[in-house]
């Protein structure tokens, strides 16, 4: 009996030791250089989300408007870092929109309504975000 069970431990440890990963086919459903660049792509894009949303929050109309309403932009800005994925990109859509309508070559800037508004949307955003 002895003997037997003997048998039965060293075969078993032989098959368990050629099922190791180290004979395994090293093959991946994804090249692992795709994924890295993927991986790099959507960091990137992040950080580029999060420099709009700094940049929109520093102009001197967005603080002007939000110093009238009483909304704290530094905890806000403080919030951008911490912020991912829709969050993130649709207060970044909407920073850029920001930007791109206060940027231009006056003088005198003159901020619409539709600039307020979109403004007054990204610190809603930033502070539903923080919550």
């Amino acid at each position: 009996m002895r003997l037997v069970k003997r048998l039965l431990v060293l075969s078993l440890g032989f098959l368990m030791a050629l099922s190791t990963s180290a004979f395994a086919d090293q093959q991946h459903a994804i090249d692992p250089s795709a994924l890295a660049s993927t991986v790099a792509q959507h960091v990137a894009q992040q950080d580029s989300d999060r420099a709009a949303l700094h940049e929109a929050l520093a102009r001197p109309e967005v603080r002007t408007v939000a110093g009238k309403l009483g909304i704290d932009l530094d905890k806000a800005a403080a919030a951008v870092d911490t912020m991912s994925g829709p969050d993130l990109a649709r207060a970044a859509d909407q920073a850029r929109q920001v930007n791109q309508s206060l940027v231009g070559g006056a003088s005198t800037v003159v901020i619409s309504t539709t600039t307020i508004v979109i403004a007054l949307l990204v610190l809603i955003v930033i502070i539903l975000a923080v919550k």
